[in-house]
């Protein structure tokens, strides 16, 4: 679905394309209940847009139980955009990811209110920002979880992403290009220095 970008000089290395391999390494080594958040930086060429960007970060949720639900999971999404955005409606349309099943793109409503609102969203309201799905039953088995009593879910979104949503800012490609005064202007402190009376560093 990706280009995959391998090491040149060890064609046995490669960089990892989404950190789904955390969520693999953590299932094989423990048993249920499971719950993890796994961020981290990913390589892939997504040529999506000309706001697109090789290498970013990502953040994946799973959560693996006894009784786990399509409900919790929605539950647990919409208590994610109310928290991050102020927003809680949202939808869940059908799709494909590799180790789901079933799977689903996640739709925030996020309204019609100004100008910005429309070119963001097409003039629909709703915005796309993350995939996520039932974990596949065979997933669970490899790693040693009986997919008889235990069900699970997962949810995978990028934290530049969601930092643009959130921030309003207009292209990916320049949280990457270093530039100071950049960083200054959005409140980021590139010496990661406190930056207020109280000694608490503003992220």
């Amino acid at each position: 679905m990706q280009d995959t970008f391998f090491i040149q000089t060890n064609p046995d290395i490669l960089l990892r394309t989404h950190t789904s391999s955390v969520q693999v390494s953590y299932m094989e080594k423990h048993k249920p209940p499971i719950r993890t958040i796994s961020p981290g930086r990913v390589y892939r060429n997504e040529a999506i847009s000309a706001r697109s960007h090789c290498f970013f970060h990502q953040v994946e949720g799973l959560y693996i139980d006894k009784k786990v639900s399509f409900a919790d999971l929605k539950q647990t999404l919409q208590y994610f955009t109310q928290e991050l955005f102020g927003k809680s409606k949202i939808r869940l349309r059908p799709s494909y990811f590799p180790f789901t099943e079933p799977s689903a793109e996640v739709d925030v409503y996020w309204g019609l209110e100004t100008e910005t609102d429309y070119r963001m969203t097409k003039g629909t309201g709703w915005l796309e920002i993350m995939g996520c799905g039932m974990v596949d039953p065979n997933v669970l088995d490899n790693c040693g979880i009986d997919s008889s009593e235990y069900t699970g879910f997962a949810f995978g979104m990028g934290i530049e992403r969601m930092a643009m949503l959130k921030y309003g800012i207009p292209d990916l490609r320049t949280f990457f290009e270093s530039d100071v005064r950049w960083l200054e202007h959005y409140g980021f402190d590139p010496l990661d220095r406190p930056n207020n009376a109280t000694g608490v560093k503003r992220v």
